[in-house]
């Protein structure tokens, strides 16, 4: 058994202001996406540069900060949503814990809609070259997860288990750190190996959508339930079903994806014979 580090949650306290670390991984994370799209070359051809790419980032911040905290309450709280009601204040109460992955996905999806709408950029295109860095953000907010001792893993005798301060005296399987390495690393270097090869628009946000939803599903397996929603049918959590419906959205979006422009057409013409000169 290991023993858990046991991190102050918080970075820096002076009286009332705090900076925690999972709030500093957000930040992070977003500096990383401003940096790595910035350096691709479909980014570059896009526009996507100085301010107009600083733009977007605060959309798709905005929006999955947004989202996060909505889905968190509509998912995950939908038992306790009269205590919302009565105290409004608690819905934007972010330092309080519970922010859902799901729901941000949803909340950066539709900002992103609406900056590419206001901007006249092509959906796709842009939501293939940003997605590509979603992983680094995962993986440090699964960090952020561990050192705050939540999203902690199912009871475990192996040798790596831990005792977490918040989940009683038996050792567990630090599944925060399995989610930051499977959602954080191992997505971004598929993903990051496959964005410059050919394919269709939104080809990229399709691997992502599904390779997050697999692996994602496998880690929810060491991941101990959310007390108030518990096992579905004994089985699933709500994490396996949201990302069963990521893996078959992907699916869906894979076969109504347009072809890429020109792409039928000049195969046509490498297929067709010249034509001969008068």
């Amino acid at each position: 058994m290991l023993r858990y580090p046991n991190i102050n949650p918080d970075l820096i306290a002076i009286g009332p202001i705090r900076i925690r670390w999972y709030g500093l991984m957000y930040a992070l994370g977003f500096l990383a996406s401003y940096f790595l799209i910035s350096r691709q070359k479909r980014a570059r051809q896009l526009g996507l540069q100085g301010a107009m790419l600083q733009n977007l980032i605060f959309y798709l911040a905005l929006g999955l900060v947004i989202g996060a905290r909505l889905g968190y309450i509509l998912l995950y709280q939908y038992m306790n949503l009269g205590v919302y009601f009565r105290h409004p204040l608690e819905i934007i109460a972010v330092w309080h814990g519970g922010m859902s992955f799901h729901g941000g996905l949803v909340g950066a999806l539709v900002s992103g809609i609406l900056y590419c709408r206001r901007y006249h950029l092509p959906l796709w295109e842009v939501g293939d070259v940003v997605i590509v860095t979603a992983p680094i953000g995962l993986g440090l907010g699964r960090l952020g997860n561990f050192i705050n001792g939540e999203l902690y893993g199912r009871p475990s005798t192996v040798p790596w288990a831990m005792v977490f301060p918040m989940a009683g005296p038996l050792p567990r399987h630090p599944s925060q750190l399995y989610e930051a390495a499977l959602e954080g690393v191992l997505l971004f270097l598929i993903l990051w190996k496959l964005k410059n090869r050919t394919f269709r628009p939104g080809a990229i946000v399709c691997f992502f959508l599904g390779g997050y939803g697999i692996l994602r599903f496998v880690a929810e397996f060491f991941r101990q339930p959310d007390s108030q929603i518990g096992l579905f049918g004994g089985i699933l959590s709500m994490g396996q079903i949201l990302c069963s419906a990521m893996i078959l959205g992907a699916v869906i979006l894979w076969m109504v994806l347009p072809k890429a422009p020109g792409r039928e057409s000049s195969t046509t013409k490498m297929d067709s014979p010249p034509e001969k000169k008068a």
